[in-house]
C-alpha cells in the first residue's frame, strides 16, 4: 500500500560559508532602505524549480547532486553572507537591519518524496491540486524578534528528477535579487567554480538610495501600528517582525500555468485582466484591488547597478470597481487603468511623496488583490545547476498572496507563463474563456 505522507525528511541542516574563510568570520549588517520596509510584513516569496532527470536513482543523488549542491551552496553564500544571515530589529536601532554573525547559515531541508507522480504535477501546466506543491517548499521560522532571510529545501523524485524549494524573505530581497542568488548558486554549481562573473556579483551599497524625506520611518510607523492593532493596541509587539497571516488556500483551489507566445501577448494583454475579473465571479459592485511592483534601478537619478542586491521595486497598486470592468468595455476600462499605472512608474521613484505611502500597503482588507509575482525578464528557466535547465519553475506562494505569477516561456522565445491559482470551477471557466479567447481574437 503506497504511502499516503508525501515526503519523507532525511536531513535538516545548516549550510554555511566556509569555515575556513576570514570573510565568514566577521560580522555583516545591513539597514533596510524605504523599498525593503514596504515588503517587512508581507508573507514569504516561495519558488520551486523542477530538474528531470528520469535515470536518477537514490545513490547517485546522494553522492553526487547532493554534496555538489551543498557545497556550492556554502561557496555562494560567502559572496552573499546577508543571505545566511537574519533580520531582526536591535533595541538601539531606529529601523530592523539584516544581520549575519559568523556561524549562520541557511536552513536546508533534504527530503525524498514519496509520490512520483507530485513531480509531474509540479512540472505541468496543467490544472492540478494547488496543495501539492505545499510539502516541497521550506517554512521560514520567523518570530517577533529574528526572521531568516532564507530556507531551502531539496527533494528527491526517484527515476523523476529533483526539486528546489526556496523561501525568501521579501523585505530582504526582491524577485529580482532572489533569482540572482540563484544563478549565482547554480553557476558555482555547474562549473565547479569559486568565481563569478561581474553579473552575478551582488552590490551591497545601501546609500545608493536615499531617503531625505524619512519614507522609511512613515512606512515602519505603518507596519507598527498594524502590530499594535493586531495585539489589542498594545504597544508591546511594535517591533514584531512576524509577517502578517497568509490567507488560507481555499478548498478545492487548482493551480495551473498558461503559455503565451509573442502573438498572444500582443493580442490578449489587455482581455487577460478582464477576464480574470469575471472568472472570479465578483458582484459588480464589488472592489477588486489589482497593481504591480516596477523595478526602480534604473529610474532612480541615478540609476544604481542592475545587480543591486535588496528591494528596489516600487508598489503600484489601485482599486477598481468590479463593474465597469465586467460591461462590454471592460478591456478598455481596465486596460485605462493599467496604462494610468504604468505612467505612474516612469517617474524617479524617489518622487515618492510622505502621502503616498498610504496608497502603497495594504490598507482595504475587504478588496481581494490581484498582484503580480516574478516577472520575464527574471530568466528563471536559465538557473542550470549542472544538469539541465528547469523543467518548469512556479511561484508557490500565489495560492496565499492572490497574485498571478509570470515567467518568461520555457518553450517559446519572447513569451510568458502566466500563473494562477483558482477554485476549480472557477479555473475551468477561465481555461475556457481563455481557450476561447485565443480561437476568435
Amino acid at each position: 500500500m503506497a504511502s499516503t505522507i508525501p515526503v519523507k525528511i532525511v536531513e535538516v541542516c545548516q549550510v554555511t560559508p566556509p569555515y575556513e574563510s576570514p570573510y565568514s568570520a566577521v560580522e555583516v549588517s545591513l539597514p533596510l532602505t524605504f523599498f525593503d520596509i514596504l515588503w517587512l510584513k508581507f508573507h514569504p516569496v516561495e519558488r520551486i524549480f523542477s530538474y528531470e532527470l528520469t535515470d536518477l536513482t537514490p545513490t547517485v543523488f546522494n553522492s553526487e547532486i547532493l554534496p555538489r549542491l551543498k557545497n556550492s551552496l556554502s561557496l555562494t553564500l560567502l559572496r552573499f553572507l546577508p543571505v545566511a544571515g537574519n533580520l531582526t530589529w536591535p533595541a538601539q536601532s531606529a529601523k530592523p537591519i539584516i544581520l549575519y554573525t559568523p556561524e549562520d547559515g541557511v536552513s536546508l531541508t533534504v527530503a525524498e518524496s514519496n509520490n512520483a507522480a507530485d513531480f509531474d504535477d509540479l512540472s505541468s501546466n496543467e490544472m492540478h491540486d494547488a496543495i501539492v506543491s505545499h510539502p516541497y517548499v521550506p517554512r521560514l521560522s520567523a518570530s517577533d524578534e529574528k526572521v531568516p532571510v532564507l530556507a531551502l529545501q531539496i527533494t528527491l523524485f526517484p527515476s523523476k528528477g529533483f526539486s528546489i524549494g526556496c523561501a525568501a524573505h521579501h523585505a530582504a530581497l526582491d524577485g529580482k535579487s532572489s533569482i540572482l542568488f540563484m544563478k549565482a548558486w547554480a553557476h558555482l554549481c555547474k562549473n565547479s567554480s569559486c568565481l563569478l562573473p561581474a553579473e552575478l556579483i551582488p552590490f551591497f551599497d545601501r546609500t545608493v538610495v536615499q531617503d531625505p524625506d524619512g519614507i522609511a520611518i512613515e512606512c515602519l510607523n505603518k507596519w507598527s501600528s498594524m502590530n499594535d492593532q493586531a495585539d489589542g493596541g498594545s504597544d508591546s509587539n511594535a517591533r514584531s517582525l512576524k509577517p502578517l497571516p497568509p490567507m488560507e488556500v481555499e478548498p478545492n483551489s487548482a493551480r495551473a500555468t498558461f503559455s503565451f507566445s509573442r502573438e498572444d501577448i500582443m493580442k490578449l494583454r489587455e482581455r487577460i485582466l478582464s477576464q480574470l475579473d469575471k472568472a472570479r465571479g465578483l458582484k459588480s459592485d464589488e472592489k477588486m484591488m489589482f497593481g504591480f511592483g516596477a523595478d526602480c534601478r534604473a529610474r532612480l537619478d541615478p540609476p544604481i547597478p542592475t545587480n543591486y542586491f535588496g528591494n528596489c521595486v516600487s508598489l503600484h497598486p489601485d482599486v477598481l470597481i468590479a463593474g465597469p470592468a465586467m460591461q462590454d468595455d471592460g478591456i478598455l476600462f481596465v486596460a485605462r487603468k493599467v496604462s494610468e499605472l504604468i505612467k505612474g512608474a516612469q517617474k524617479a521613484a524617489l518622487e515618492v511623496e510622505r502621502e503616498k505611502i498610504e496608497k502603497r500597503m495594504p490598507n482595504d482588507q475587504d478588496a481581494p488583490l490581484v498582484g503580480v509575482a516574478g516577472s520575464a525578464r527574471f530568466e528563471v528557466y536559465g538557473v542550470d545547476f549542472g544538469w539541465g535547465r528547469p523543467k518548469n519553475v512556479e511561484v508557490t506562494s500565489i495560492d496565499r498572496t492572490g497574485a498571478i505569477s509570470m515567467a518568461e516561456s520555457k518553450a517559446d522565445s519572447g513569451g510568458v507563463e502566466i500563473g494562477l491559482v483558482l477554485k476549480k470551477d472557477v479555473m475551468g471557466i477561465f481555461k475556457n474563456l481563455f481557450v476561447d479567447g485565443l480561437k476568435h481574437v
